[in-house]
């Protein structure tokens, strides 16, 4: 199983024509995501890597059928009106790759989403992926990369960090362990679907038993997964780790999301909050393979007896 993205999904890219959107087309298609059009405005009747191109989100859906999933590579100050035309056509989840995105654009993304019961990934994300199944954005960079690092599994993983995204992901497997979807959240400081939404997508995933999260400073997604796990909305064990440790206050973190103001969003807060609600907050980064593996083997162990 799989949350938010899997092999059934029909995917629309928005922008496919630039550079950007072209390249991550061909890793999405090449990997097997079922990417049934792009969109770039004045482009109608042109293909990418064999997708057929249209001007709008509509004439894709009138032409191609239903689409579930949009992602944007459109310039940061377009990605307000690309988000805003896809949930108009009906697409329920976009995926904002693009950073930079003006952060009052962002709140009306956010505001609209809500009144077409949509949602979005990002911004400034490397997308996700459900390993075997299908990738949005450009996690692995290349589709056989993708194949060779992530392979198919029961652990969930969230990061705040596009870096880590793949490079926890990548241990883990390393150490024996599958992989069931690997989310990244975004950098900034304002997103879409945070760290506890997405802990509530894999609550309900049968297929996933255990979550690994990447969190760092600032911002309070690591709080309100704290207050999620303590009032019974996720259940299932989870290994964290918090970056940003040395950060002084008003130092950004590797990115906009990352910063503390004052005692606001500090490490010390996050790990402690975490670890009363139950959490395995590990010290290193480095010890995660071994603490997601001991968790796992102690799941395995519980279901044999």
């Amino acid at each position: 199983m799989a949350i938010l993205i899997d092999a059934s999904k029909r995917v629309l890219i928005q922008g496919i024509t630039g550079r950007e959107g072209s390249a991550r087309a061909k890793l999405m298609k090449d990997y097997g995501t079922n990417v049934v059009a792009g969109v770039t405005p004045g482009r109608r009747g042109d293909e990418v890597h064999g997708i057929p191109v249209y001007d709008s989100v509509v004439q894709a859906r009138e032409d191609r059928g239903h689409i579930d999933v949009s992602v944007i590579f459109v310039p940061a100050p377009l990605v307000k009106n690309a988000a805003l035309e896809a949930f108009d056509a009906g697409v329920k989840l976009a995926v904002l790759v693009p950073d930079r995105v003006p952060i009052y654009d962002v709140m009306e993304i956010a505001a609209f989403a809500r009144e077409k019961k949509a949602r979005f990934i990002g911004p400034n994300t490397l997308g996700l992926i459900s390993p075997g199944q299908a990738v949005l954005g450009m996690i692995g960079g290349r589709a056989q990369a993708a194949r060779e690092w992530f392979r198919p599994g029961n652990v969930g993983v969230i990061s705040r960090s596009g870096g880590m995204t793949s490079a926890i992901s990548y241990y883990l497997c390393k150490a024996g362990l599958g992989l069931s979807t690997i989310v990244h959240v975004g950098g900034d400081a304002i997103i879409g679907m945070r760290e506890a939404d997405v802990l509530r997508e894999f609550e309900a995933d049968k297929e996933t038993a255990m979550v690994v999260l990447f969190g760092e400073i600032g911002t309070n997604q690591e709080e309100e997964v704290a207050g999620l796990i303590r009032n019974g909305g996720f259940t299932k064990p989870l290994v964290a780790y918090i970056g940003g440790r040395a950060a002084r206050s008003g130092t950004r973190f590797s990115h906009a999301g990352a910063i503390i103001e004052g005692g606001f969003g500090t490490y010390e807060g996050k790990v402690r909050a975490l670890r009363d609600a139950g959490a395995l907050v590990v010290e290193a980064f480095s010890d995660i393979p071994a603490a997601a593996g001991a968790v796992m083997e102690d799941l395995e162990a519980g279901k044999a007896g």
